[in-house]
């Protein structure tokens, strides 16, 4: 687990745009997402992107501490025993497989995999695949461009789940492009309801 100096360090996002999860004064739509179609019901963060949250995604991501996404997982865990998302299994972001071949894993998996463990809620691996081997969402510049980065990048291969409630997981949301990207090939399969769930969000 994170100790407690740790914990204290940790960032709430507190209120934020119920559709993209944006910190904002207030819960709603935020002004950004006012009007504009999206096939994500949902993005829920409870921790910004800063600091110890920062240094702790960036151990899981990119320095083999695979270890960390079990305490991760937890505060994951106990967001959603206070805030309840509808859903009735996890899909975590896939990689595409270059990406995993050379990182050895998928760092949203071992999340998705202990927050099943955590709250008895099913985790399914083989319905999402990466087609698209486009460049981490974070060296993009913008929101429209990370739309465009990832526009198709994702493909659904069954339709296990139609008429169901989905929870995608990921390790963090940049813009939501990624988020919505996943959510437009589950909704093209038949997925009813698509909230997505990440550690922290970036403001």
């Amino acid at each position: 687990m994170l100790c407690q100096n740790c914990l204290r360090q940790i960032a709430p996002v507190g209120p934020a745009c119920t559709r993209c999860g944006r910190p904002q004064g207030s819960t709603g739509v935020c002004a950004a997402c006012w009007g504009r179609e999206s096939p994500i019901d949902g993005v829920h963060s409870p921790y910004r992107f800063q600091g110890i949250t920062r240094t702790a995604i960036h151990a899981l991501k990119y320095h083999g501490l695979r270890s960390i996404a079990e305490p991760l997982a937890h505060l994951m865990a106990d967001y959603l025993a206070a805030s309840p998302i509808p859903g009735d299994v996890f899909l975590p972001v896939p990689l595409h497989k270059h990406r995993l071949k050379e990182r050895g894993y998928n760092q949203s998996a071992l999340l998705a995999r202990h927050l099943s463990r955590l709250t008895g809620i099913p985790v399914e691996e083989d319905t999402l695949i990466r087609l698209k081997n486009a460049p981490p969402q974070a060296r993009t510049s913008s929101a429209d461009t990370r739309r465009s980065n990832v526009a198709g990048a994702f493909s659904c291969l069954n339709q296990r789940f139609r008429g169901h409630s989905v929870i995608i997981v990921d390790d963090v949301c940049t813009s939501g492009a990624t988020l919505e990207a996943c959510a437009a090939a589950l909704k093209a399969a038949g997925v009813l309801t698509v909230h997505g769930l990440t550690l922290a969000r970036e403001v």
